[in-house]
């Protein structure tokens, strides 16, 4: 049975071949947990991996459930499991759907809309400014570190409102949170006086990301702007807490999505260079193109639920109480779905992938990410002629974020 749960695997790449193996003979599959990085042993879990298995996981909460056991592989500490279960992430119809209704005031398209061009100003800047350095170099670039990693963390701080002295502290939290197994990301994990890796969601590691939400917070009642802190500080529904975890899920999803999606995405033009002169002609047609990217990169890998009672899924007996793992990097690449999934196809038509989730939990932020993505590669079509590949593209150590560390590229 192929092993898709070490995350040092998905160092070397998503292990497509495995995720097939598994489709075609084991789509529900039984996974150890075994001790990994340092992090302890886990109970094990089914891994769900066709398209039509993930999508009715997702849909169903009332069977598979994020409230239970949170929505990470790990089982989290059970001292630490009632915070969690209060973020917007972790909770169930009808609590999920109140806390959905309340951040969906302040997280509208219309406001979205409002920082395209800011968004598209800071691409061009930055792009310019990756290709003066090359030039000056050797005719190299990491677009991570120049261009990609910037672009998502400004473009969520104007969202959110953050002053630009406070904008680094959002990248660091990310590093912290969503890379905790990649030891370059992160660091050795921060130990208990038993000598165990305390959970990067805990209490104790996020009490300086509360602490400036609140911060923050009390400087929007006073200082009002167009931004979301600003509306959801207003929002006398929301008690401190909730407000709390909004902005921690905001600061970590809203981040990592479009930092992990937008490397990504150009890593398979640089690989595609066919479709990337595609692109540039005119020849397809640039929202079509963001779709196709983001089933090839999903910039989730994994998402976790727990069965509430006893159920069957693709002919499995899974008891109440066992975790089950949906696998979007596979599902994205169903051969019972998608015509010749390992071809690149920037016309591809219908594109259900499921990239940013399905059902209630599907991404609330998704509007914000495609729009993100569509101003970023308009102007790199612009900016690069033909981007290729220095050097193998540095990943993250997840098997939960399809994280790009670094992409050397090649500037023509």
């Amino acid at each position: 049975m192929p092993d898709v749960f070490d995350p040092r695997r998905y160092a070397s790449g998503v292990p497509h071949d495995d995720y097939r193996v598994l489709r075609d003979h084991h789509p529900v599959a039984w996974q150890e947990e075994p001790e990994v990085l340092g992090w302890p042993a886990g109970p094990g879990f089914w891994a769900v991996t066709r398209h039509a298995d993930v999508v009715r996981v997702l849909k169903d909460a009332t069977t598979y459930s994020s409230h239970l056991g949170a929505t990470q592989i790990r089982d989290p500490d059970p001292e630490d499991l009632p915070f969690l279960r209060s973020m917007m992430l972790n909770q169930d119809p009808p609590e999920h759907g109140r806390l959905r209704r309340l951040v969906s005031r302040a997280f509208t398209p219309g406001r979205v809309d409002r920082f395209a061009s800011l968004a598209r100003d800071r691409a061009r800047t930055l792009l310019a400014g990756a290709l003066r350095r090359a030039r000056e170099g050797n005719g190299t670039v990491d677009l991570v570190a120049s261009v990609t990693d910037e672009y998502a963390l400004l473009n969520l701080a104007d969202l959110l409102g953050v002053p630009d002295s406070d904008r680094r502290l959002l990248l660091h939290w990310t590093q912290r949170v969503i890379g905790y197994q990649d030891p370059d990301e992160a660091g050795p994990p921060v130990l208990d006086e038993a000598g165990k890796p305390v959970n990067p969601r805990s209490p104790a590691m996020l009490k300086d990301m509360f602490g400036y939400a609140r911060h923050l917070a009390a400087h929007k009642r006073r200082h009002p702007a167009d931004d979301v802190m600003t509306t959801l500080a207003a929002d006398a529904e929301l008690s401190d807490a909730e407000l709390g975890m909004f902005f921690f899920l905001l600061t970590v999803a809203g981040n990592d999505t479009v930092r992990s999606a937008a490397p990504g995405g150009l890593l398979a033009l640089a690989e595609h260079p066919e479709a990337y002169r595609s692109l540039r002609a005119g020849r397809a047609e640039l929202p079509m193109a963001v779709e196709e990217l983001l089933r090839w990169h999903p910039p989730v890998l994994t998402f976790r639920r727990t069965a509430v009672r006893d159920t069957e899924l693709a002919g499995r007996r899974i008891p109440a109480g066992d975790k089950i793992v949906v696998f979007h990097a596979s599902a994205n690449r169903d051969e019972r779905v998608f015509t010749d999934p390992a071809r690149l196809d920037l016309a591809r038509s219908p594109n259900p992938h499921v990239s940013f989730g399905d059902g209630p939990h599907v991404c609330l932020g998704a509007h914000f990410a495609r729009l993100q993505l569509r101003l970023l590669y308009e102007e790199a079509l612009s900016a690069l002629p033909e981007p290729r590949l220095a050097g193998p593209p540095g990943r993250l150590v997840s098997n939960f974020i399809n994280g790009i560390k670094s992409l050397p590229l090649q500037i023509t």
